[in-house]
């Protein structure tokens, strides 16, 4: 005879069953959706890192993955569906009603939390499981290239132009971070060719933009000021680094900061 107290449990348990199946249901299908979203950002990135027929024979390698993997879990499903309701399988639907009735029960308790995917980012205003306060983090990957690395990459490896796959690894950073730097400085990326290699995104040579303007020097002082009669206005202690890059009628041509014995020259009026 079956007690009240054992009636109360089994709606008790019913109940969370009910609610543990809704949350489950949910939690799966985020899951799947951030799944897919992970997939198509890493498909459309690496479609993006080529150019002209570099970019056309990997969009036939996504097409025909897409094809293949479709048609085996259409095969899977069918041959699933076809022994279940054969009933060759009967293992097959009871040990999934007995698998889905285990995970509602547990998601169905009040302290129940889903497991947040480790790519996916709190949302906005939500503070972590700790309550603890949210703690800025470097962005991951390799820093910025800056407009005069990029420069000079061009300058080292070009023949005269260079690709965006081999300034990345000259610079030991992304083809992403080199197009953001380019397109920071105007430089527009474009089918190019390079020495032992066939036509891919890169910059041109001829087309590179025109640095931003260096410090006025000290030595020229405005109207009304006194003048600076020292010509040392560097220390030898602590000498610049970097290079610095000017154009001319006659082309680019490239400093060495740290050169402490380059002569200085006078511009006439």
């Amino acid at each position: 005879m079956t007690t009240p107290t054992t009636m109360q449990w089994i709606r008790q348990a019913a109940q969370q069953i009910a609610t543990g199946s809704t949350r489950l249901a949910t939690h799966l299908a985020s899951r799947a959706l951030h799944a897919a979203l992970r997939v198509w950002r890493r498909a459309t990135s690496w479609l993006a890192g080529a150019s002209g027929v570099s970019w056309a024979l990997r969009l036939v390698v996504l097409v025909a993955a897409a094809a293949l993997l479709r048609k085996i879990v259409t095969a899977v499903a069918a041959a699933v569906y076809a022994r279940v309701e054969a009933g060759a399988a009967p293992w097959l639907m009871w040990g999934a009603a007995g698998l889905w009735v285990v995970a509602a029960y547990r998601c169905g308790r009040e302290d129940w939390a889903p497991n947040r995917p480790a790519s996916e980012a709190p949302a906005d205003g939500e503070q972590p499981a700790d309550d603890a306060p949210a703690v800025p983090q470097t962005p991951a990957g390799p820093p910025p290239v800056s407009p005069v690395a990029l420069i000079a990459a061009v300058r080292d490896i070009g023949t005269p132009h260079a690709q965006l796959v081999p300034l990345a690894q000259h610079l030991a950073t992304t083809t992403d971070r080199v197009r953001a730097t380019a397109a920071e400085m105007g430089w527009p990326v474009k089918d190019v060719r390079q020495t032992g290699r066939s036509s891919a995104a890169g910059l041109r040579w001829d087309e590179c933009p025109s640095p931003a303007p260096l410090d006025p020097s000290p030595g020229v002082v405005g109207a009304g000021q006194p003048a600076d009669d020292n010509d040392d206005d560097s220390s030898p202690e602590d000498p610049q680094k970097g290079i610095a890059v000017r154009r001319t009628n006659g082309g680019l041509i490239i400093y060495d900061l740290a050169d402490t014995h380059r002569r200085r020259g006078t511009v006439g009026r």
